[in-house]
C-alpha cells in the first residue's frame, strides 16, 4: 500500500471512529448497539463502492422524494423496504420458533386501522370488482386447540389490481375485521384476488425500472390475526398457479402459503346462499404461535 493509500485509509477510519465515539454515552444500550452497528455497516458500504458525491446526492434526493410521496394512504418507505428484501429479512429474523405455526410474510403498505367490522360470514368486498370468493378455515394453536374470538383483519386488491385506498373517492372495499367463532372457525365473502403491480409511479418504481426488475405481485389476500396469549400473525395466502409466484417484487411468497382455489357454478354456497354464475372458494387454517410471555 502506498503512502497516499495509507493516508486515505487512515482519514476514512478516523471519520468512522469519531462518529462511533459520539454514541458512547447513549443511555439505552440497545439504541447504542443499533446505531453503532448501523454506522459501521453504512460507512463500510460507502468505502466498498467508493461512493461519489453525485451518488450521495442522488440517494438523498431519492429518499426526499420517498418522503414527499408518503402520506396517510401510501407508505413509500415500507415499499422501499419491501423491494430491497429488508421487510422479508426482518420477518425471517423474528419468525417464532413454533413448528406448525402459519408462516409470516410482509405487512405491505396498504393496511388501514379502522377497517369496518363484519359479522362472521359477512362480506368484505363491499362492491369491489371481482369473482365472488368464499374464504373459510379455523384459527387454532400449534397444539390444535381452536382459538375463539381471535381478531382477524383482512384486506386485498380488487380485480383491477387496486386497493381501496388507491382510489381518490375515499371508498372502503376489499377489507374488513371479524372475530373467529366459538370453535375457532372463520368465514367471509370477498372477491378472488388478482395479481397487481406495486405502486411504481414514484421513486421505488424508478428504482425497479433502473435495475430491470418488474413491479408485479402474485394474487394474494392479507391477514392480520391476534388473540390474547398468542403472537400476532401477519401473513398472506397466495393463489396456486399464479404466474408471478416466482417473481414477487417484494419476495413475500412462501410455499406453505400457496392455496388452491375451487371453482363453482350455479351451486349452493357453504352458507346456504345461491350465488349467480361462477364463484370460488378457498380453505385455509390460521395457526398461531404462543406469545413469548405465554
Amino acid at each position: 500500500m502506498s503512502a497516499e493509500d495509507t493516508l486515505t485509509t487512515d482519514r476514512e477510519a478516523a471519520v468512522t471512529a469519531e462518529v462511533l465515539d459520539s454514541f458512547a454515552a447513549t443511555p439505552d444500550p440497545r439504541l447504542r448497539q443499533v446505531m453503532t452497528s448501523l454506522v459501521r455497516h453504512l460507512h463500510a458500504f460507502a468505502r466498498e463502492v467508493r461512493l461519489t458525491d453525485a451518488e450521495w446526492t442522488a440517494a438523498i434526493e431519492f429518499l426526499t422524494r420517498a418522503g414527499h410521496i408518503t402520506d396517510s394512504r401510501r407508505q413509500e418507505f415500507i415499499l422501499l423496504s419491501d423491494v430491497l428484501g429488508l421487510s422479508m429479512l426482518t420477518v425471517a429474523i423474528n419468525e417464532p420458533d413454533a413448528p406448525g405455526a402459519t408462516e409470516s410474510t410482509v405487512f405491505g403498505p396498504f393496511f388501514v386501522d379502522d377497517a369496518p367490522e363484519i359479522a362472521l360470514g359477512g362480506d368484505i368486498a363491499q362492491g369491489a370488482a371481482g369473482v365472488a370468493c368464499h374464504v373459510s378455515g379455523e384459527v387454532r394453536s400449534v397444539t390444535g386447540e381452536p382459538i375463539p374470538g381471535a381478531r382477524i383483519e383482512v384486506w386485498e386488491a380488487d380485480d383491477d389490481g387496486f386497493y381501496d385506498v388507491q382510489y381518490p373517492d375515499g371508498r372502503t372495499a376489499g377489507r374488513g375485521r371479524l372475530r373467529s367463532g366459538t370453535d375457532g372457525e372463520y368465514r367471509f365473502w370477498s372477491v378472488l384476488p388478482s395479481p397487481y403491480p406495486i405502486p411504481h409511479d414514484g421513486p421505488v418504481g424508478d428504482l425497479l425500472a433502473a435495475t430491470g426488475r418488474g413491479p408485479m405481485r402474485p394474487a394474494h389476500l392479507h391477514f392480520l390475526v391476534s388473540a390474547p396469549g398468542f403472537r400476532t400473525l401477519i401473513t398472506h395466502i397466495f393463489l396456486a398457479e399464479d404466474p408471478y409466484l416466482t417473481s414477487d417484487a417484494v419476495f413475500g411468497v412462501k410455499d406453505d402459503l400457496v392455496v388452491e382455489v375451487s371453482w363453482h357454478h350455479d351451486t349452493p354456497a357453504p352458507d346456504g346462499s345461491h350465488p349467480d354464475g361462477d364463484w370460488t372458494s378457498i380453505a385455509f387454517d390460521l395457526v398461531l404461535a404462543p406469545s413469548d410471555e405465554h
